[in-house]
């Protein structure tokens, strides 16, 4: 027993000394690599926090820090495709605040939290090799936030530096900027004071080799030229930071892992597949005839037929494998039409857009709508007007960390299950959804109005879904504003580019032959390499997202696209103004109205109410909403005419008095007493007007213990009138000034003389 005691003691004390031994050796092993970017210095670090993940590292630009953990499991996922999930959460205390909510802690997901999810999600899935299928997860934690320099990028930049650091499969690493444009100046990650007067805001994740993986960015109009030029510069400026995470990974001595499988058929089964179905498949993606269901149904058929063969050949043969070797055949065969053949499944050119039809004020109660054909993908646009205490309010946290406080439009863009002919839950809301409806906002922001008196709300519903929805959407949505009279300072279009390379066998980082595709099918965006989105005037380009499922683009291709895809819009914005080329020229008779109301500060006690419960009732019966802007004026939005006629009505009822006479300052006035209070007196100057109050404090030099001791109901004195309170337009009344205060000393003196005396009296002293 004594031995097995001893043995433990040793085994703790070695155990101590190695945790000792690991925490020196984490410790020593911590990097930090600086990229001077502009004006600004950005530092990447790793081996301080969160050592237990595959891979940690933390970024930052001023004082604000990101640390991103990557964590990958060692078993693969049941689901064969890459389990990749991306969480990027705003923390309160990084900024400083305490959450608005009752518990005062994070709860749900934000708008922006989605987004930049998304964000990061697309700038790292394409790096990930072909068939890892092991859970991945990917966490941002804000750390601090100087509300100068925005986290978002940075959140890039570190889940890059964290995959690189890590064992993980990956073949990154990436870089990630914010540009702007100010002046005519390009800013490279601006500060948020910049970014109020820039007219672009462009994020550019870039791959070794000056390679383009992702592109998000909103503008203000701008020119073609402009914009190409502050891709290349992003894409510059994402080679210093990739160099850098380079340096680390090097100095760390990174290994990767080698998962226990990697998900791909045979080569045998894929030749069999590809003698088995080779010809049934091109003969259905050459026969233009076929419509998106048609053609689904007939792939369908032979995927159902050849599996079943190739199943009986290869008994051993996992499901999946037979499922991806079909899937293998009929994406090379459907590519190689494209970059031998020149030919597209619909017949069409490869720069040629699909037919477009376009349908306004289609149903008359609404503000304005839109129907937006493109061959078979149609969005159904409406636009609804609300009041501007409608806009869209952030809380504190979201305005310390991104700044934004309200917005007076919005465009929510909905999928129902039934667009693509399938069955599915309805309500909730999906990442796919909010992503593709941050676009065609982006889009469509720029030419809104400043000064436009509403909140907008545009809803795109997409009905029937086969390819660029989204860019429908902006289209759709460009003609709803139109429609509903607002001024827009030019019509707006979008339009989707696919690509569909050929690597090359030695260098498969490189692209071999390439074809770019306007106006893409959902087949070619699920078939190619790319969805490059534009969207802008006639003039620039308001919204770009390009989503790359290779690791990566050359900029000569991105050029192209941006090329291919501004000729494509400027055709649709021909086709559009066929049906509406400009707004009109007044709002439907059927819409809200907005009207100020002047309220004189004589009349502002009866309009608000005691309490604010005129307002209230007038709110509550007329559905009208009532702002105030200054002192004097009140800005009434009505749903309706009918209802502001309504609000005009109860307002006039309510403030309604007599025509008040002229009153001069500082004369003297009789007036009739119509009231006592416990605080002062209620009069009339005049028969015709609404009774004023007259303070105990203004009614005596002496303190009087209630206004009944000297005043009756009916009784007439004397006021002297010195205007009205700049603040609630109460008459200002007194009676004080105009007693003697001498009198009234005199008063008090023979009063306390009188007690004296009594009192001398009484003591005998008389």
């Amino acid at each position: 027993m004594t031995d097995l005691l001893r043995f433990g003691r040793s085994l703790t004390r070695c155990c101590v000394r190695f945790c000792h031994q690991s925490v020196y050796k984490n410790h020593c092993n911590v990097r930090t690599v600086g990229v001077d970017l502009g004006d600004k210095k950005l530092e990447i670090s790793s081996g301080r926090l969160a050592k237990f993940a595959d891979g940690s590292a933390v970024v930052q630009l001023g004082d604000t820090s990101v640390m991103v953990t990557a964590v990958s499991k060692t078993k693969p996922s049941p689901s064969h495709f890459m389990p990749l999930v991306v969480d990027y959460r705003q923390k309160a205390a990084a900024a400083g605040r305490i959450p608005t909510n009752y518990l005062r802690r994070e709860l749900g997901t934000t708008d922006h939290e989605i987004l930049t999810s998304r964000l990061i999600d697309r700038s790292i899935r394409p790096l990930f090799p072909a068939g890892y299928f092991y859970d991945t997860q990917i966490l941002c934690n804000l750390l601090a936030v100087d509300s100068v320099n925005d986290p978002d990028v940075l959140a890039i930049n570190a889940a890059s530096a964290a995959l690189a650091l890590s064992d993980i499969p990956w073949n990154g690493p990436i870089g990630a900027v914010r540009i702007g444009l100010v002046g005519g100046e390009m800013l490279v990650n601006p500060t948020r004071a910049e970014m109020a007067s820039s007219t672009l805001n462009m994020i550019v994740a870039g791959a070794p080799s000056s390679q383009v993986v992702m592109i998000e960015a909103s503008a203000e109009n701008v020119l073609q030229q402009d914009f190409s030029h502050a891709i290349k510069v992003g894409v510059k400026h994402t080679q210093q930071i990739i160099f850098a995470i380079q340096q680390l990974a090097r100095e760390l001595k990174i290994t990767k892992r080698t998962p226990p499988k990697m998900f791909s058929p045979s080569a045998d089964i894929v030749a069999h597949m590809r003698q088995s179905a080779s010809e049934k498949i091109y003969a259905v993606f050459t026969d233009y005839t076929h419509d998106k269901i048609s053609r689904d149904e007939a792939i369908n058929k032979i995927r159902l037929e050849t599996e079943e063969y190739v199943k009986e050949k290869f008994p051993e043969a996992e499901p999946f494998e037979i499922i991806e070797s079909f899937n293998i055949v009929s994406r090379d065969i459907f590519r190689n039409l494209v970059l031998n053949e020149y030919r597209r499944c619909d017949g069409r050119e490869l720069s040629a857009l699909r037919d477009i039809s376009c349908d306004v004020d289609l149903f008359k109660p609404l503000h304005g709508s839109a129907l937006f054909q493109r061959g078979q993908t149609q969005v159904l646009c409406s636009v609804t007007f609300d009041s501007l205490e409608s806009s869209v309010k952030a809380d504190i946290v979201t305005t310390a960390l991104s700044g934004i406080k309200d917005k007076n439009f919005m465009l929510h863009y909905e999928f129902p299950p039934y667009a693509t002919n399938e069955v599915g839950k309805m309500g909730g809301l999906k990442r796919r959804e909010l992503g593709h409806g941050a676009l065609a906002e982006k889009a469509l922001r720029p030419i809104i109005p400043k000064d436009f008196p509403f909140t907008i709300r545009v809803t795109a519903e997409v009905l029937e879904s086969n390819g660029s929805s989204s860019m429908a959407s902006t289209c759709g949505g460009s003609l709803a504003l139109m429609d509903a009279g607002v001024p827009i300072s030019s019509a707006v279009a979008g339009v989707a580019v696919g690509l569909i390379s050929k690597c090359n066998p030695e260098k498969p980082s490189e692209i071999q032959d390439y074809r770019l595709l306007t106006d893409i099918l959902g087949i070619e965006d699920y078939l190619g390499d790319m969805d490059f989105k534009l969207a802008g005037t006639s003039k620039g380009i308001t919204a770009l997202q390009a989503d790359v499922k290779i690791p990566g683009l050359p900029l000569k291709v991105v050029m192209e696209a941006i090329q291919q895809a501004t000729v494509a819009k400027r055709e649709i914005l021909g086709i559009m103004n066929k049906s509406l080329a400009k707004p009109r020229s007044s709002r439907k008779s059927n819409g809200p109205v907005v009207e100020e109301v002047r309220v004189p500060a004589s009349r502002r006690a009866l309009f608000v109410g005691p309490g604010g419960y005129n307002l209230r009732r007038l709110q509550a019966q007329t559905g009208v909403t009532i702002s105030q802007m200054d002192e004097e004026t009140f800005s009434i939005f009505a749903p309706t005419p009918g209802a502001l006629s309504e609000a005009q009505h109860f307002i006039s009822e309510t403030c309604r008095d007599d025509q008040e006479q002229e009153l001069e300052f500082g004369a003297i006035y009789t007036a009739t007493i119509t009231e006592i209070c416990d605080i002062g007196i209620m009069v009339k100057l005049y028969p015709n007007m609404s009774p004023a109050l007259v303070h105990v404090s203004q009614l005596d030099h002496r303190r009087i213990k209630h206004p009944s001791d000297l005043f009756q109901v009916g009784e007439q004195i004397q006021l002297k009138y010195f205007g009205r309170d700049p603040k609630d337009g109460r008459m200002r009344l007194s009676r004080k000034v105009l007693l003697s205060p001498a009198a009234t000393l005199v008063k008090k003196l023979s009063e306390k003389q009188s007690i004296s005396m009594a009192t001398a009296a009484t003591n005998g002293e008389l």
